[in-house]
């Protein structure tokens, strides 16, 4: 006896649909997470963060100088700005103890910039160690006992530089936007680069005196970030939500 089936090439079609898109659905799904890694998770690699999950991170890096930080120091106070990341340097915390107590006192975090300002890539292990317990050292004395983060002076930084910093017990921050203040193109293209931000992105700033327009373009960058998100500390944004982070292979 024979049987036929007969099978409608539109079912056919219609399932072979439905296979394609589960895939890819799950295929983006599984990209995002992996995307997504919680700072520093694994035991024998170290990681560098530089985007987070909720609010905005205004950080501001200071390796010299003597002028530009007071008049920012100003803005934040006078926009009554309390969540903000500093990056001072050890050598310019050092001779500038009366500007680090304004830091502290408006509360904001304190984070390293190492001591004397050298890209890390460049230096052996001992020298690396010592420049960031230099700095440590430094703002101890000036009763900043708790410093956790650490952002490589230059921003180069390798998987030896993160492993030294994590044995440490500090966490490597990058950045995920630069505002390029440093180059001082004008205060509307600062202000345009900053209106980038998005999302749990942290912001590359300056209050070193080579930022000459970082100032002025302040106020409008702290209106633009009001409007994509609430203002929080790097800190803040590592506790509270995931956090993207770099691999060095």
């Amino acid at each position: 006896m024979n049987f036929f089936v007969t099978v409608s090439g539109r079912r056919i079609k219609q399932g072979f649909l439905i296979v394609i898109i589960s895939f890819f659905t799950a295929l983006f799904y599984f990209s995002q997470s992996m995307m997504q890694f919680p700072v520093l998770s694994a035991k024998d690699q170290s990681k560098a963060i530089y985007k987070g999950e909720k609010g905005v991170a205004l950080t501001f890096n200071i390796g010299w100088g003597d002028v530009q930080a007071e008049p920012i120091l100003n803005v934040l106070e006078e926009k009554e700005v309390r969540s903000a990341t500093f990056f001072l340097s050890g050598a310019w915390a050092e001779r500038h103890p009366e500007v680090v107590e304004k830091i502290k006192e408006m509360g904001f975090e304190i984070g390293s910039l190492g001591y004397a300002y050298e890209d890390y890539t460049e230096l052996e292990d001992q020298e690396v160690k010592l420049d960031i317990n230099k700095s440590i050292e430094v703002f101890k004395k000036l009763d900043i006992k708790e410093v956790e983060l650490l952002r490589s002076p230059t921003g180069h930084f390798d998987k030896r530089t993160l492993k030294l910093a994590d044995d440490m017990g500090l966490t490597v921050v990058h950045w995920s936007l630069n505002s390029q203040d440093w180059k001082n193109p004008g205060v509307s293209t600062i202000v345009k680069n900053v209106s980038k931000a998005r999302k749990g992105d942290i912001i590359l700033m300056h209050a070193s005196d080579a930022a000459t327009q970082t100032a002025k373009a302040l106020p409008e960058i702290l209106a633009v970030i009001k409007n994509k998100d609430d203002l929080v500390t790097v800190s803040y944004m590592i506790s509270n939500g995931k956090v993207k982070t770099t691999l060095i292979p």
